[in-house]
């Protein structure tokens, strides 16, 4: 494994990690985005990046620029996590993509899929469907959602009345037990501009295979997200459910790059491998 870090568009840090392929020579490239609260050793994260490593790729999982982590598992940076906003991450995620494209990052480039996890996914989607047929998503040849959301805006009413009027919503880290706050940017960008945040719109206007995995037993996200995700996509998609599966495949954190995966995480490995491989990368 080899960690690394570029700058982002506003100037703070983005850091990953590669795993790079075991055997044989690199079919392509995989980039893993986390989710809310979540941060590149998360849990499945780790087996999962292994587990492309183990099949050709070389595999990136990364922390957004506001996810207010560094490298392992300590604490969040509350001012930086307060900051974070759609936008933020979609530009964080044009970032390791142009990275990745040049072969600035361990590896040797070329063909790409995105997989996202949770928000991890809204935010792929949103890149893909905001740049559809830009140079910048050029090299990408597919987009992987894991238990995503089916919208960029969950928050009720009175919620965003609260956050519009006090700035900041608390939203404890169980982990760490720090009081994180989401910022007001979070909720004013949205209404500023509300095509780019209608998530089903823009993913409609993907015209990369899909692949959506959902677990039924997710405890975080309904289900009927990956029936929507689906049902609003116009080209090639494939949809997989987990049974039995919570919203983290059934992994606990922290679990290591070589731990024996619950039967939902090895579904999800196979799931993904088979889907990168379809896509011929390399």
């Amino acid at each position: 494994m080899i960690n690394w870090s570029i700058p982002s568009v506003e100037g703070r840090v983005i850091v990953g990690t590669t795993h790079e392929p075991t055997t044989g020579p690199e079919r392509g490239q995989v980039i893993i985005a986390h989710g809310f609260k979540g941060y590149k050793e998360y849990g499945f994260f780790p087996w999962l990046a292994q587990a492309m490593a183990n099949a050709g790729f070389a595999a990136h999982r990364f922390n957004f620029s506001c996810s207010g982590m560094d490298h392992g598992h300590g604490d969040f940076d509350v001012v930086a996590f307060e900051q974070d906003t759609w936008n933020r991450q979609v530009e964080d995620l044009l970032s390791v993509l142009k990275e990745a494209r040049a072969g600035s990052l361990p590896g040797r480039g070329g063909p790409m899929v995105l997989m996202g996890h949770s928000r991890g996914g809204v935010a792929s989607l949103l890149a893909a469907g905001r740049h559809a047929g830009s140079d910048e998503l050029d090299a990408l040849r597919g987009i992987m959602t894991l238990a995503s959301p089916d919208t960029c805006l969950s928050m009720a009413d009175d919620v965003q009345s609260t956050l519009c009027v006090e700035g900041t919503i608390p939203s404890p880290s169980s982990r760490t037990s720090q009081v994180l706050r989401v910022g007001r940017a979070f909720l004013e960008e949205q209404r500023a501009d509300p095509p780019a945040h209608d998530l089903l719109l823009q993913v409609s206007r993907i015209k990369l295979p899909t692949c959506i995995v959902h677990g039924t037993a997710d405890d975080a996200v309904d289900v009927q997200a990956a029936t929507s995700i689906a049902n609003a996509t116009t080209s090639q998609c494939e949809v997989h459910h987990i049974e039995g599966s919570n919203h983290v495949f059934n992994t606990t954190n922290p679990f290591p790059a070589d731990g024996v995966p619950s039967e939902a995480l090895g579904e999800l490995g196979s799931i993904a491998s088979s889907f990168a491989s379809e896509l011929s990368l390399g």
